[in-house]
């Protein structure tokens, strides 16, 4: 059992497959999910992970966070959240960033989120009613849900009873999605199917419980590699400067050209006289 995810939903584009097919998927980003913690059997009695992803001002995080964020010597987090592993193998070292090689083209995942919130729902909307009779017996009422309570006993409307009200907004997980292709570089994940959410959105991407994680998967992540990245931009600068450093190492050389011929000049001038 590995770690999940925390990502952000960006939006909707298509990719093309190598036999020129398009493939509708939803990208979904990791900004910065960092490890800020973890949950060892000794002392918490279960194993997890502690992930947090974004960025958030220090002044609005709570002090325990605070102070949680300051151990793990990380920015403070716009989301945090846990993911379970089985044993102590699966947990990675506090501090480190997961990079987009977590996932694998091919792999399925279930993807957590809140769905998007649609407000205040009449019935035939919210809960698929086919609404009321559209003919004889019917008066203004055509898109009623009926019927809600029962005599005077009990004499009441029963809780969770099917009605009008808030639709949407609810935590919702999806299972069994495919991960087309994924941008190591830019930190994306391409998953096909119905992603729950709306834009911008803090998502929960783990393996899937109902199906086999395939081979070729690390465990227990795919930690990004800070070093490497500030070699590469060791090399531009250096590259850059360097018709800088041959145009000032030449310089010296054309002054001290143009110093010697007045000299000679001088001196011809002098054996004349």
């Amino acid at each position: 059992m590995r770690t999940g995810v925390i990502a952000k939903k960006m939006g909707m584009m298509r990719l093309f497959n190598e036999d020129g097919r398009h493939v509708p998927v939803t990208v979904l980003a990791l900004e910065g999910c960092q490890v800020v913690g973890a949950r060892r059997e000794e002392k918490d009695g279960y194993f997890a992970v502690r992930l947090g992803a974004g960025a958030r001002k220090a002044k609005n995080v709570n002090k325990p966070q605070r102070g949680e964020f300051a151990k793990a010597q990380v920015e403070p987090k716009a989301r945090v959240a846990e993911f379970r592993v089985e044993n102590e193998d699966g947990l990675l070292p506090v501090g480190a960033t997961i990079s987009a090689e977590h996932f694998v083209a091919g792999q399925l995942v279930d993807i957590t989120g809140h769905t998007q919130g649609k407000g205040f729902a009449g019935a035939m909307k919210r809960w698929g009613f086919g609404g009321m009779r559209a003919t004889h017996g019917v008066s203004i009422s055509h898109r009623a849900h009926g019927s809600t309570g029962n005599r005077q006993d009990p004499g009441k409307v029963f809780k969770n009873k099917k009605m009008a009200g808030h639709m949407g907004d609810r935590q919702r997980t999806q299972q069994n999605l495919e991960v087309v292709r994924t941008d190591v570089a830019r930190g994306l994940i391409f998953v096909k199917g119905s992603v729950p959410g709306a834009k911008n959105a803090w998502l929960l991407v783990k393996d899937a419980v109902k199906v086999s994680t395939p081979e070729g998967v690390p465990f227990p992540g795919a930690l990004k590699n800070d070093n490497e990245v500030a070699i590469e931009e060791e090399t531009i600068v250096a590259a850059v400067e360097t018709p800088e450093a041959e145009v000032a190492a030449e310089a010296p050389a054309v002054e001290t050209a143009a110093a010697e011929a007045p000299a000679a000049d001088a001196g011809e001038e002098k054996k004349e006289g």
